[in-house]
This record gives structure tokens, C-alpha cells and sequence, in this order.
């Protein structure tokens, strides 16, 4: 298709420009798994709202059997996206898939991850890239708010801030292991009016956020409602004209939630099977979630105030989400890790933690404060371009206080 006498992958700068490239990308991998001789391709299609090239599997007689995601910037083939080479086998053989499924469920092996308590200053998407493949267990975080506060935001087009959030979150799916959880803490954020003859504008980023989300591999699980107290909102400035003139028309709600979005990595395996594999039962049993659990989706915590990010959340938050979507003794990942709460919240409660940032201020809060952390052996924290924090030697903090 060609929009202005330009290919629309030409304008996106796409590296697949065409269906010949595509398809030779697709005729390639269908010799890897052995399946170049029994499948046709059917016409791949250029899918500019994904930035994906889809292209369809079919069997001799042209019926389709699956479908090929290419990713049009990178070339690689998006295997979450892509039907699986032992499901094509089974339908040209014409097998009950079912059992395909089972069969890999009973092969899988449980891997605990032997990743290591980690810091890391710099941009999350190449920290992430130079992680091991399914290396961790949970990932929970809230990236930066578009443009909520100047000092805090770095995107100024709203497109180039979800781009960025797809980067990451992409590359999130290839080092969480499959079928566990990614939870953010998320919410619309409001633009405020540049001057009187203007509106001021909400953007509703947690529906865009999940769009990414699914396209990208994971599945929704539940939408949490993080209640704050009621005079919470009113920082914002919203509803203070309504308040005062009480006008239809200028009704807005002041807003006093967040959203807690949680997704799943897509999997065949049941949750089961991850509490029945375990190699350490001991822990299984230990990580229980004990009485006065949340029992809705209405969880009421009250924000932080004494924290030296300008939006980090409660450590009650993290501690919830971390107990209920991991195991003791799993690897929690937070790619926009502000001051480390997420690393206060795994260290109290027995998880190891990955914190990346790229405000070298913020690693500098974590370093100075890790030392305050339960369950942190300091010796085996690995460091990433930054420098490493050294234990306090104990008889000398000591002399230093009676002196």
C-alpha cells in the first residue's frame, strides 16, 4: 500500500519493506523446522498499527493452518505471535492438538533462576537486552507518567512515550519466564491547559498500555483499583471550578485511583503447574498468603508521602503484589525502579531484585539506602554502571557512635 507515493513500511522506516522479504524471512524459518516442503505461504500483509508483517500458513490444498509475526523494524519473528512448529506438525497430520499441549507440560522442567540481587544505571531497553532469556519471575513497576511533571518526564510526543513503553515491555516478555506475571501501576494523566482560551486534556494511557500489552504476548488478568484517600485527589486541580460555581457542564471527577493492570506471560502451562512443579515445597508452603488478603479488586492504600520520588508508590502496594504473584526466593524485576521500592518490598519479604534506572540520582538513593535493606548480602549484589556498595563494617559504626 502507498500513502503519498511512499510505501507505508518505507515511511515507518521499516526494515521488512516488502512481501518478498517477508516472505523469504518466512521460507527460511519453515526450513529450520523442517516444514519448507508441506506449507505454502499465503499473501503476507503489512500490519502498520502493530509495526508487524503477518503472514499466513497454508496447507497444500490453501486452507490455513497458522500464521508468521514478523517484527518490521527488527526482521526477527515474533514467536509469541507465531503458531508453533509442533501444532503445524499436528495439523498437516491431522492430531489432536490437545495432546500435543499435554505432552509439553509433562516435559517442561521448573528452572529457579540464578540471577543475583542487581542494580543497573542506564536505558532499561539495553540493560534488559544483555539479560538471560527467562530469567525472572515477576515483574512489577510504574513507568514514568507522560509528562505529568517536566521534571520527571523525558517523552514530548505522547507517540514516542508509548513507543518507548513497547520497548520495554517487548523486551520484558523475552527475560520473564512464561506464564508468570507482569503488574503495572498505572493511570490516565492529565495535560493542563497552556493558558485560559485552552482546555486541558486527560489522557487515558492505561487503555493504550493494555493494547501494547496484548499485542506484545500477554494475557489479561485483572484490572486492580488502587483507592487513595479522598482528599488525595484534589492536588490535581481538578474539580475546584465545579466546586466553586457549580455549573453543568464543568463537572469533573477528582480523581482518586490508580490502576494496578496485571498480565500474564501467554502460556499453556495452568497456574497449577507452577505451585506443583516447584522444586522447593518448603517454599511453596512458606510463601502462603495468610489471613486479610484483598479478597475484591478494590485494594485502599494510602500514597507515599516521604519518599524522594516526585510519583513512587506505597511500599504497602509493592508488598501485596509482590506476595500474591510470587513465590519466596524469585527474581522481581523493576525496569523504572525510581528510589527501589520494589527493592525494599523484595527484601523484606525474602525475593531477590533487578533495579534499573536511568537517573543516576535515584541509583545514588538506592545505594545509599540498600544498606538499610533486609536479606541483602551487599558482597553479592552485582553493580551495572554504577559503583558498588560495600558493607559497613559493624565494630566501627559502633566506635564512630560512642566516640
Amino acid at each position: 500500500m502507498k500513502r503519498n507515493g511512499q510505501l507505508i513500511s518505507e515511511e515507518r522506516k521499516y526494515l521488512v519493506l516488502n512481501v518478498q522479504q517477508a516472505k523469504h524471512i518466512v521460507k527460511d524459518w519453515l526450513s529450520e523446522i523442517q516444514l519448507a516442503n508441506v506449507i505454502k505461504l499465503g499473501l503476507p500483509e503489512v500490519d502498520d498499527r502493530y509495526h508487524c508483517w503477518r503472514v499466513p500458513l497454508c496447507g497444500k490444498n490453501g486452507s490455513k493452518m497458522g500464521e508468521v509475526v514478523i517484527d518490521a523494524y527488527s526482521t526477527e519473528i515474533i514467536e509469541s505471535k507465531t503458531t508453533k512448529p509442533e501444532i503445524l506438525t499436528a495439523r498437516l497430520l491431522k492430531q489432536d492438538e490437545t495432546k500435543i499441549i499435554e505432552t509439553r507440560q509433562n516435559k517442561k522442567k521448573y528452572i529457579l533462576s540464578n540471577l543475583r540481587n542487581t542494580v543497573g544505571l542506564g536505558d532499561s531497553a539495553q540493560l534488559l537486552d544483555e539479560m538471560p532469556i527467562e530469567s525472572v519471575d515477576l515483574i512489577f513497576t510504574s513507568p514514568p507518567y507522560f509528562n505529568a511533571r517536566p521534571e520527571y518526564s523525558e517523552y514530548e510526543e505522547y507517540e514516542e512515550y508509548l513507543f518507548k513503553m513497547r520497548q520495554i515491555i517487548r523486551r520484558c516478555h523475552r527475560v520473564l519466564t512464561e506464564g508468570r506475571f507482569f503488574v503495572m501501576n498505572i493511570s490516565p494523566v492529565l495535560l493542563r491547559r497552556a493558558s485560559r482560551n485552552e482546555s486541558s486534556r486527560r489522557i487515558a494511557v492505561p487503555f493504550d498500555m493494555h493494547r501494547i500489552f496484548i499485542e506484545e504476548g500477554y494475557d489479561f488478568i485483572d484490572d486492580i483499583i488502587w483507592l487513595k484517600p479522598e482528599g488525595a485527589g484534589w492536588a490535581t486541580g481538578r474539580g475546584r471550578r465545579f466546586a466553586a460555581d457549580r455549573n453543568p457542564l464543568q463537572y469533573k471527577a477528582v480523581p482518586v485511583t490508580e490502576y494496578v493492570l496485571v498480565y500474564r506471560k501467554h502460556s499453556d502451562l495452568l497456574i497449577d503447574w507452577f505451585i506443583r512443579n516447584h522444586p522447593d515445597r518448603n517454599t511453596v508452603e512458606a510463601s502462603k498468603i495468610s489471613d486479610g488478603y484483598e479478597k475484591t479488586n478494590i485494594w485502599k492504600i494510602n500514597p507515599s508521602t516521604s519518599s524522594k520520588h516526585p510519583a513512587a508508590f506505597p511500599i504497602a502496594l509493592a508488598e501485596k503484589v509482590l506476595r500474591y504473584y510470587s513465590f519466596k526466593g524469585d527474581v522481581v524485576l523493576d525496569p523504572f525502579a525510581g528510589s527501589g521500592t520494589v527493592g525494599v518490598a523484595a527484601s523484606e519479604l525474602e525475593r531477590r531484585f533487578v533495579l534499573f534506572d536511568n537517573n543516576p540520582e535515584y541509583i545514588d538513593i538506592i545505594r545509599k539506602e540498600i544498606i538499610s535493606w533486609k536479606n541483602v548480602n551487599l558482597n553479592t549484589v552485582m553493580w551495572i554502571n554504577c559503583e558498588s556498595v560495600k558493607p559497613v563494617c559493624k565494630q566501627k559504626a559502633l566506635f564512630e557512635v560512642t566516640k
